[in-house]
């Protein structure tokens, strides 16, 4: 079995909330992403370290969550692909390597970002 990537300690992430899935690590997943500030996020992250914070959000039915409403437990994630397609969505494959605690989200307006610690 290959190992992963240590994560950082601790640092800031761009968070994805996710809805009725719960990401644990050494999964491997595809996700399909139609949310502007998420697409947003997964922007961010593949011109940087291309980890992203999985977080399932309490309310699925929520097309916008408040970071309140985010569940404090998530796993740290690195990007394995990303492909935009025609509908305007996007079709990610992510790898669960840590779990990680958020610790406070910070006050970025265009996606969610937060600090946390593996």
């Amino acid at each position: 079995m290959a190992k992963l990537s240590k994560a950082p300690s601790d640092g800031v992430f761009a968070v994805l909330p996710l809805r009725d899935i719960v990401v644990f690590p050494h999964m491997i997943v595809p996700l399909f992403v139609g949310r502007e500030k998420s697409i947003k996020a997964l922007e961010e992250v593949m011109g940087q370290e291309k980890q992203i914070l999985l977080a399932t959000q309490m309310n699925a039915a929520d097309d916008d969550p408040e970071s309140d409403a985010i569940f404090d437990i998530g796993t740290l994630a690195n990007v394995l692909q990303l492909l935009k397609l025609p509908d305007g969505t996007v079709k990610v494959l992510v790898e669960g390597a840590s779990r990680a605690k958020i610790v406070a989200f910070t006050d970025r307006p265009d996606f969610h970002e937060a600090r946390a610690a593996a």
